[in-house]
């Protein structure tokens, strides 16, 4: 296959981020996001692209706290799996994550594998202490629940193992 290229993503890619993320919802295996919630997360995102320009993979950075953040919508297209786009993907969420000053980063996912070659380890149930977890049961974002392992995301989460990684 040619090169790819990752890149930050534009709001131009919000609706191709959209398609690739479609067919993983369908098979709930990643959770839905409205259009609108993607563009306001545009500046989360890193894309690859083909050397036609079409989108081949996706990835976000959501910061969850002033030291964590979580890598989130990681997606390789079929045909580009084995080719280490998601690789390259998950080294530049890294990269924002460090300039940011985040020193740890959280996946939850069924890709263990993957994560694990890329330093993550699997983790247990309580990774923030309770005054930040007093804190973040606040937010309304559905990743932080998901973080939280709140009951009501337990449908979307059945099977996937939380990691962390320290920067």
């Amino acid at each position: 296959m040619s090169e790819y290229t990752v890149r930050a993503a534009r709001a131009a890619d919000i609706r191709g981020i959209r398609d690739l993320l479609e067919p993983y919802v369908q098979r709930r295996i990643l959770l839905g996001k409205d259009l609108v919630v993607l563009y306001e997360a545009v500046q989360q995102f890193v894309v690859a692209e083909d050397p036609a320009g079409e989108l081949i993979g996706c990835g976000a950075l959501h910061v969850i706290w002033e030291d964590l953040g979580e890598v989130r919508t990681l997606i390789v297209a079929d045909e580009w799996l084995h080719h280490g786009v998601g690789g390259e993907i998950v080294t530049a969420l890294e990269a924002n994550a460090r300039g940011l000053g985040l020193t740890r980063l959280f996946c939850l996912t069924f890709e263990v594998d993957f994560f694990t070659r890329r330093g993550f380890t699997p983790i247990g149930e309580q990774i923030v202490d309770p005054d930040v977890y007093s804190q973040l049961i606040r937010s309304p974002d559905e990743g932080v629940a998901e973080f939280l392992d709140l009951a009501h995301v337990k449908p979307n989460t059945l099977g996937n193992t939380r990691m962390l990684k320290h920067l």
